[in-house]
């Protein structure tokens, strides 16, 4: 039926957004301080044809019904209120605002000045008022309807002590990959073709965490310098997958990619940033919730709420407080696992999340809302446990089941294997599922990795000490200014053979010390076959060959070596419980002359605490005995050489051991080692296993 505006029916205040219902369409809208709402409607050539008031008001919901309207129709809202910054109201008709729950977007967003609810350079500034309409030039929102068949699909269901996850970015994973059409590079249909996925089940992992696809802003200052938004931590919408990253301009696309990973067994999960949104400080523009009703959706300054507080720094911090704000985070996450599938997700900032007016609370109301709600709870949570704030690093402090990303774990991996002194004891913690950190969970909460997006990858680790960001126009002054890395001799590349195969080496030892570590190990897309930045450890606005990963490298001799030994590993975690483990092992008698967990020196030899202490010490042997489910006893031996000179490590000579892989000598097979010691050479390390009959 087409669509004739004309004066709102009173509809529901339930659900929020645009609703369809086969005759019409329900609009919803939450505002609390509004004094009126007007629903706009525009035309295929971005113009306005109707200005509507939506007639009821229930429960701080805004409402009305418009018969005849279905999908396909395009809207936006103008809401009028209080102009009040000093009281937190920023309400200014004049720009026309995003729904909230739009879960399709028509256009793209033109930066003007019209977009801002103050006039910029006033000398008022914020306090100043914007008359012009921001319309023309503002995204809008489109009515949609679900028509995608799933079929026979259910989620792989992965447990956590076998979950491998591999973080990527839906563009930069394919953007360059020949074996992918090129219309399709770089898009969610890209991600779900037969290349990617049998790429991803030759490596093994079980889970791709994809960073940010909720629909996001690209900065104007980024604009203004010729870059771009890359990674995406700048959320415009919370329903929306992003629409830069479709090839067909459906929303099924997504649906159907996660489709087909789940046919291939691998989980989907998606970093989401529910901290923040793109409408920055009080200085930024009025798109959405700051014109909706900002006193409700932000913090603000106590005792000078014209300010929002910044603890992302960002510039904002949603309220997670207001009950609203909190339903909106809520709707979001259950719209993506019920109408999307997703297997789980990665909280950007998550301490923030966690924010109560008085600080962290692990029994915050976002928390608590999570943990019982029937839908949420079903799926995998991982945290990033901290912010800028006050109190922000709260590595440690989130309540089950949420996992976290364990940054000691990855300095402490970098710090020994570029060959720091005093980090054995710290390293032991690390490797045995950092129990210190989660004892109250099990080992799997530890989300343990050896590079992100944030940071420089693998590759880089060991090819730069400095970080190399000239390109993104901050004159190297952004990103982490200490990497943890070794050059290993020479700043870059280099063709010095001694140079290169120490660094593939100590890839390798890293390696294998992330995959034979108890808890879940996370992996950096393209750090299986060396992806390089270049040296740029901060890429967020890097749109271009520096983020997306060369596969060119993948055929070259060392990528492809490292893709064969990372591939390995993997099997070689899959293959053994003792590598997996999801319960934590304190050195508990497994059977008599068995522990479940030793920590030896190289002489085979339990390390006494003045041994711990030994600030030189680098040689360590981690040694892990489980019964194997059929009788005999599994046991692991993980010999570790942070050190600069080879050295011989001891053996238990009775058992029957059989090496596994060293990272000195990846092409040496696996099979039955007779000696009573073994020779591990610098910056190596070498991982055995023995089945043995236990005493009668």
């Amino acid at each position: 039926m087409p669509l004739t505006p004309g004066i709102l029916e009173p509809g529901s205040p339930a659900p929020l957004g645009a609703t369809w219902d086969g005759l019409g369409v329900n609009f919803a809208i939450f505002s609390a301080n509004a004094t009126a709402v007007e629903l706009c409607l525009y035309n295929g050539a971005n113009r306005e044809i109707a200005r509507l008031d939506l007639p009821e008001r229930t429960d701080q919901v805004w409402h009305g019904y418009l018969p005849g309207a279905g999908p396909g129709t395009i809207y936006g809202y103008r809401i009028h209120g209080p102009y009040k910054p000093e009281e937190g109201h920023r309400f200014n008709p004049n720009k026309l605002l995003l729904d909230p729950y739009a879960k399709e977007f028509f256009g793209l967003l033109r930066w003007s000045d019209t977009l801002f609810g103050y006039r910029l350079h006033s000398p008022r500034g914020d306090l100043s008022f914007d008359r012009r309409d921001s319309g023309p030039g503002m995204v809008k929102a489109v009515v949609t309807t679900e028509n995608y068949v799933w079929g026979d699909d259910k989620p792989p269901a992965v447990p956590w002590s076998d979950t491998i996850i591999y973080e990527a970015h839906v563009k930069g994973l394919t953007r360059q990959f020949d074996e992918v059409p090129e219309r399709f590079r770089g898009t969610y249909a890209a991600l779900g073709h037969p290349a990617v996925i049998a790429h991803l089940r030759r490596l093994g992992i079980t889970t791709i965490e994809l960073m940010p696809i909720h629909a996001f802003l690209q900065d104007r200052h980024l604009i203004d310098k010729g870059l771009r938004n890359y990674w995406g931590y700048n959320t415009l919408g919370f329903f929306t997958p992003e629409p830069g990253y479709m090839s067909s301009g459906s929303t099924n696309e997504l649906r159907a990619t996660i489709r087909r990973l789940h046919r291939a067994g691998i989980e989907v999960l998606l970093d989401v940033v529910y901290n923040h949104t793109c409408e920055g400080s009080e200085l930024g523009p009025t798109l959405s919730w700051r014109g909706i009703d900002n006193a409700n959706y932000y913090r603000l300054v106590d005792g000078n709420v014209r300010h929002t507080i910044n603890d992302t720094g960002t510039g904002n911090v949603l309220d997670m407080a207001s009950p609203r704000a909190l339903q909106m985070v809520l709707d979001s996450l259950r719209y993506f696992v019920e109408s999307y599938h997703v297997d789980g997700f990665r909280f950007d900032l998550g301490a923030t999340l966690g924010r109560e007016h008085t600080g962290f609370d692990p029994n915050s109301g976002f928390f608590d809302a999570v943990r019982q709600d029937p839908v949420l709870n079903k799926v995998k949570l991982i945290s990033e446990p901290w912010d800028i704030g006050p109190g922000g690093y709260q590595l440690g402090n989130h309540p089950p089941p949420f996992g976290e990303w364990n940054d000691r774990y990855r300095d402490t991996l970098r710090r020994y294997w570029r060959g720091d002194s005093g980090q054995r004891p710290e390293l032991a913690r690390r490797l045995s599922g950092s129990a210190d950190i989660f004892a109250s969970r099990r080992p799997t909460a530890s989300i343990n990795y050896l590079a992100s997006h944030d940071g420089s990858p693998l590759g880089d680790l060991v090819m730069y000490e400095g970080k190399h960001n000239e390109a993104n126009g901050e004159d190297n002054r952004d990103g982490a200014s200490d990497n943890l890395s070794c050059h290993w001799g020479v700043e870059g590349p280099t063709d010095q053979e001694p140079i290169v195969a120490l660094r593939e080496r100590v890839k390798r030892s890293m390696l294998l010390s992330l995959f034979a570590s108890l808890g879940t190990p996370m992996l950096l897309a393209g750090d299986e076959f060396g992806n390089s930045q270049g040296g740029n450890n901060n890429a967020y606005c890097q749109d271009n060959e520096i983020s997306w990963l060369d596969w060119e490298k993948l055929k070259s001799p060392e990528g492809a070596a490292q893709m064969d030994f990372t591939a390995r590993m993997i099997s070689l975690r899959k293959r053994y419980a003792g590598l997996r483990s999801a319960k934590f092992l304190f050195g508990e008698e497994t059977s008599p002359g068995f522990r479940n967990l030793d920590w030896l020196d190289e002489r085979g030899n339990t390390l006494s605490e003045d041994d711990w202490a030994n600030g030189e010490g680098r040689a360590l042997i981690m040694r892990r005995a489980l019964w194997d489910g059929d009788g005999k006893i599994e046991v692991l031996s993980l010999l570790l050489n942070g050190s600069e000179k080879a050295i011989e490590f001891s053996l238990h000579s009775n058992w029957p051991w059989q090496l596994l892989v060293d990272t000195a000598y990846p092409e040496r097979e696996a099979g039955p080692y007779e000696g009573a010691t073994y020779m591990v050479e610098d910056r190596s390390a070498a991982l055995f296993t023995a089945l043995v009959e236990p005493p009668k």
